[in-house]
């Protein structure tokens, strides 16, 4: 497969100085989203802050990287895709990465990991109203953000200030090479998929874990595959339903799993969700170690998804956008050796209906 083309360097001055304007006219704008205002990437919005110190690259492998995360002491890791939001707070620990996928395993901060993904790393040091606002920022080949580390009051500054000097890159120009994100590739026709021997792939499965690779066995896109496996195995709900179950599991003190990631990075939530918010198109859960913002206007399909396992079924909501893209899934709390929790399978049982499509 040929690499992506390199995209033409922003003039990091220049683009520092957009970027201020911006930020003058409207202070609360996120910085994923100034970088769309821009026509850029953010990477390179944080870039532009070497220029002033107040972002320095680091030349550090990501396992590396990764490991040291243990000396901040308690942090809030942050992990996104283009719609959805995960943070939580902990500490990161039980730390194991290889060449392919990596998997940070503490109760609070769950992560995998993969490593090819993780290209362009800094420490950015940000003035706020109380201080400053450290944090390690981890970006793709494209410039998209992988994964976030930000200290908490109880974090160490001087582990930080460590791994700062430690890994500081020799090059502080604030002029950062990305490359084009490669377009996703096409599903094949339905009709060159084996949806029977598709079909009977997945009623054999015996761990959630071998679903991806049943996917590429059969070389079927995933919401292909939802679509193609037939309602005993897949069924689609409401875009509501994602509101609903995040409603309700509150109301009920039901814990769940919320699944959020990136190519580079899934981050995990088990257990109970309380206090939930609407905001404009953000719904949000606004707990003390785990926030939660979804645009709800990026939902385009929500499916119901039942995978066999030695355990017996487990039920799971999976949540497209209108790029047909996995932004998120969520399953009842549950541990291997331990059947589906069925709190969880009632409340899937009363998730709204997908209400019928209007003709085009």
């Amino acid at each position: 497969m040929e690499m992506p083309e390199i995209r033409k360097a922003s003039n990091p001055i220049e683009l520092a100085r957009r970027w201020a304007e911006l930020k003058n006219a409207e202070p609360k704008l996120r910085v994923r989203d100034a970088a769309d205002r821009l026509g850029v990437r953010e990477a390179e919005l944080v870039a532009t802050g070497c220029l002033e110190g107040k972002a320095i690259r680091l030349d550090v492998e990501m396992a590396t990287l990764i490991k040291r995360m243990p000396d901040l002491g308690e942090v809030m890791a942050l992990t996104r895709n283009d719609s959805v939001v995960h943070e939580k707070v902990g500490r990161y620990d039980k730390i194991d990465i290889n060449p392919h996928v990596g998997i940070v395993l503490n109760e609070e901060i769950d992560l995998r990991l993969f490593p090819k993904h993780w290209h362009h790393f800094f420490a950015v040091s940000e003035p706020v109203q109380d201080g400053v606002r450290r944090s390690i920022q981890c970006f793709d080949a494209a410039g998209d953000a992988v994964h976030k580390v930000y200290l908490r009051p109880e974090s160490s500054v001087d582990a930080f200030e460590r791994l700062v000097a430690e890994f500081r890159a020799e090059d502080q120009s604030g002029v950062l090479a990305l490359r084009e994100r490669a377009p996703k590739p096409a599903d094949l026709p339905d009709a060159e998929i084996d949806v029977a021997g598709f079909r009977a792939a997945w009623k054999a499965l015996d761990d959630t874990h071998n679903f991806f690779g049943l996917l590429k066995k059969f070389k079927v896109g995933r919401l292909q595959a939802l679509r193609l496996a037939g309602t005993d195995l897949a069924e689609r709900v409401s875009a509501g339903a994602l509101r609903f179950a995040l409603e309700k599991a509150a109301e009920r003190r039901l814990p769940i799993m919320v699944f959020v990631g990136n190519e580079g990075c899934i981050q995990i939530h088990s257990g109970p969700v309380s206090r939930t918010a609407a905001m404009g198109p953000w719904f949000n859960v606004l707990d003390p170690g785990f926030n939660l913002h979804i645009r709800e206007d990026h939902i385009d399909q929500a499916w119901v998804v039942r995978k066999p396992t030695v355990d017996g079924i487990v039920t799971s909501l999976e949540i497209f956008d209108k790029d047909k893209q996995l932004i998120l899934t969520m399953f009842g709390l549950r541990k291997p050796g331990i059947p589906e929790d069925e709190g969880w399978r009632t409340l899937v049982a009363e998730f709204p209906k997908r209400e019928l499509e209007t003709a085009r």
